[in-house]
C-alpha cells in the first residue's frame, strides 16, 4: 500500500520543455491567424465571422450567414475597423458567400491544401462565439468526405473534426498545425461533430466565378409597391457611394429602381443579371419611382476595380 507521505513523481525536463515548445508554437500560430478572421454583422447584430481571402479585400463566409438579407452588412477587423461589405458571390449549396470591402492594410490568410489532411490531424477554430470575439477552440479531424448541409443542396464535400462550435463561429476558419486555413467552419452536425467546407473547395468556387466587371456604387434591398390597382415589386436605394456611378447619375437615397432597359426588377438578383451583360462605360437605362412618379435615368457603369481599392 502507498505511503500517505508519497510524493508526486516529477516530470521529466525533457517533457515540460517538449511541452511549453508546444505550447509556444501553438500561441505563435494563434497570433498570426488572428488578423485575418473578421466579424460578420447584419443589421447591426453580430452574424458570423468571414476569413480575409486575399489583400484586395475579398472576404470568404458562409452562406448562411449573410442569408438573402437585402439590408446592410458590415465587417469588422480585428483592429477595430468596420467597413460596410459587397456581397460579390454566393453559393448556398456550397454555404460560401463571397464579401468585398473597401478597405487597405489587410493581413490575407494563408491557405493551406485541405486534400493534405488526415484523420487524426490537430485542427484549430477561431470565431465569434455568443458575441466573443476571437475565441479559439482545439480538436482533431475526425473524417472527410459529403455530407448535406441544412441550409439545402446536396451533399457536398466536408471536414469532420470535434473543434468546438456555437452560434457565431460560422463563417470562421479551420486552420491546421502549421496555422493554414483548411477549411471553413460551417456548422454543428449530429451535435458533437464540427462540419467545415474545405479550403480547395472554396478555391475552386473562386476560379470557377466569373470577376465582377462592373458596379454600382449603391446598396439595394427589395420593397414592395402597391396602388389601387395593383403590386409590384422594386428595388429600394438604402445606400450610396459618394462619387460612384449611381451617385453621379443623380441617384437618391430613397429612389425605388423598378426597371433596367425595360426590363423588371423585382429582385436582386435581376439586378446582377442585368449587370452581367454590360461593360464598364455602358449606360444603363433605369425606371426609377420618385415621389410618386416615375422617371428615366441614365447611369454610366463604373469598372469594379472602382469599388475594390488594392492596398498600398
Amino acid at each position: 500500500m502507498a505511503s500517505a507521505s508519497a510524493q508526486a513523481v516529477p516530470v521529466p525536463q525533457q517533457w515540460e520543455r517538449l511541452g511549453e515548445g508546444l505550447s509556444s508554437a501553438i500561441a505563435e500560430l494563434i497570433t498570426r491567424a488572428r488578423p485575418s478572421v473578421v466579424e460578420i454583422r447584419v443589421h447591426g447584430r453580430g452574424a458570423g465571422a468571414g476569413v480575409i481571402w486575399d489583400a484586395d479585400g475579398g472576404i470568404i463566409t458562409n452562406h448562411h450567414v449573410i442569408g438573402e438579407h437585402p439590408g446592410p452588412v458590415h465587417v469588422q477587423l480585428r483592429d477595430g475597423r468596420t467597413a460596410a461589405a459587397e456581397v460579390v458571390r454566393r453559393h448556398p449549396a456550397a454555404d460560401l458567400a463571397l464579401l468585398a470591402i473597401p478597405a487597405g492594410d489587410l493581413q490575407p490568410a494563408e491557405v493551406g491544401d485541405s486534400s493534405a489532411l488526415r484523420v487524426g490531424a490537430l485542427v484549430f477554430a477561431i470565431g465569434h462565439p455568443w458575441g466573443q470575439r476571437g475565441v479559439v477552440t482545439a480538436g482533431i479531424v475526425s473524417g472527410t468526405g459529403k455530407t448535406p448541409l441544412h441550409w439545402g443542396g446536396g451533399p457536398v464535400d466536408h471536414i469532420r473534426s470535434d473543434v468546438q462550435l456555437a452560434p457565431g463561429n460560422s463563417g470562421g476558419p479551420l486552420l491546421d498545425a502549421a496555422g493554414a486555413v483548411v477549411g471553413i467552419n460551417s456548422m454543428i452536425f449530429g451535435g458533437d461533430l464540427s462540419v467545415a467546407i474545405p479550403s480547395n473547395v472554396v478555391q475552386q468556387w473562386l476560379a470557377q466565378s466569373p470577376v465582377p466587371r462592373v458596379f454600382l456604387g449603391v446598396e439595394l434591398r427589395p420593397v414592395e409597391l402597391s396602388s389601387r390597382r395593383a403590386r409590384a415589386a422594386g428595388l429600394l436605394v438604402s445606400g450610396l457611394r459618394a462619387g460612384g456611378p449611381a451617385a453621379r447619375a443623380g441617384l437618391l437615397l430613397g429612389d425605388v429602381l423598378v426597371g433596367c432597359d425595360g426590363s423588371p426588377l423585382p429582385d436582386p438578383g435581376a439586378m446582377a443579371e442585368a449587370l452581367a451583360a454590360h461593360q464598364p462605360g455602358d449606360v444603363l437605362l433605369l425606371d426609377v419611382v420618385r415621389g410618386g412618379a416615375v422617371q428615366r435615368l441614365e447611369m454610366a457603369l463604373g469598372a469594379a476595380e472602382e469599388e475594390r481599392p488594392r492596398a498600398a
